[in-house]
């Protein structure tokens, strides 16, 4: 008992509670920043949806989500959500795979995957400019083609459609999507392949049964991110094409700062609508990477 009692009075013993506090300690900035830019902004939202004029509660504004308007803004919001979603999944998936598992020299690893973290946040009105000035009507591009010929909205291309809109939204989701994919792509062990080599199997059946099973939860997960990223993008949408499209956060701008529809408790229930779909998406993420990191260990 007297070893026990000295040893709890050693003085690195005695640091180990104080060492504890500052760790907590160094997580204050951290808290303070999602309470009050996360936490309190969504809790403001979610009452504000529920709370009449008066300031009493009603359900009136969250009623009003299942106006035809708004249903119209949310199916396309969900089109141009998934359609993004599974085109950048595609063809990150392929990239990603072409640079770790190909043939390829390393250097275009480092080089793609530095472009593809400069890529992946380069959003909102910046690219919006930049991809009309390249493919706009009067666009580098446009005009370069048209002189040699090739008249691209001759042929019926818009930039301010749907179709232009899923282009620029690629320009992000690709690359977030290799962002994603490739420490699970690593993660893949070369004796799996070798193993499943020396007993017959061809490469094809390799990715069908060891491969593909072992990469889906990140898949799965992946898909469910960049969903999320397009239904929540708002500058980017409504720098590109204004109010020609109707989207769901382009909606919500139109309630809470525009001058025709405004009505700030339904841009509330709006926001609570957009905070739920990607809150479900990022949770699904979250639960899918966590199950593929186990997988992989």
């Amino acid at each position: 008992m007297a070893d026990i009692t000295e040893t709890s009075l050693l003085p690195e013993n005695r640091k180990q509670p104080r060492r504890a506090a500052l760790d907590w300690l160094g997580l204050v900035p951290f808290m303070a920043f999602a309470v009050l830019f996360l936490l309190y902004p969504t809790a403001h939202i979610v009452i504000g949806a529920f709370r009449a004029t008066d300031g009493g509660l009603t359900l009136d504004y969250m009623a009003g989500l299942f106006t035809p308007n708004i249903i119209k803004a949310f199916t396309l919001s969900l089109e141009v959500s998934l359609l993004t979603a599974g085109l950048g999944l595609a063809l990150g998936l392929a990239l990603a795979l072409a640079v770790v598992r190909g043939g390829l020299p390393g250097f275009i690893r480092s080089a793609l995957l530095t472009f593809s973290g400069v890529a992946s946040q380069f959003a909102g009105v910046p690219l919006a400019f930049a991809f009309i000035a390249t493919l706009g009507r009067l666009g580098f591009v446009t005009v370069l083609l048209k002189a040699i010929g090739i008249d691209l909205y001759g042929a019926g291309f818009n930039l301010i459609t749907l179709s232009g809109l899923v282009l620029v939204y690629l320009y992000f989701q690709i690359p977030l999507m290799v962002l994603i994919i490739t420490p699970a792509i690593d993660g893949l062990r070369t004796d799996w392949a070798e193993a499943a080599e020396s007993l017959g199997a061809t490469t094809a059946y390799y990715w069908r049964r060891v491969a593909l099973p072992v990469l889906w939860p990140s898949l799965a997960g992946s898909f469910a991110l960049l969903f999320a990223n397009a239904f929540g993008a708002v500058a980017t949408a409504m720098a590109l094409t204004g109010s020609s499209l109707s989207l769901m956060p382009i909606l919500l701008f139109a309630q809470i700062r525009g001058d025709v529809l405004n009505s700030q408790q339904l841009g509330y229930a709006i926001a609570c609508l957009m905070i739920a779909v990607t809150g479900i998406a990022n949770l699904l993420y979250i639960v899918l990477r966590a199950r593929a990191d186990r997988w992989t260990k």
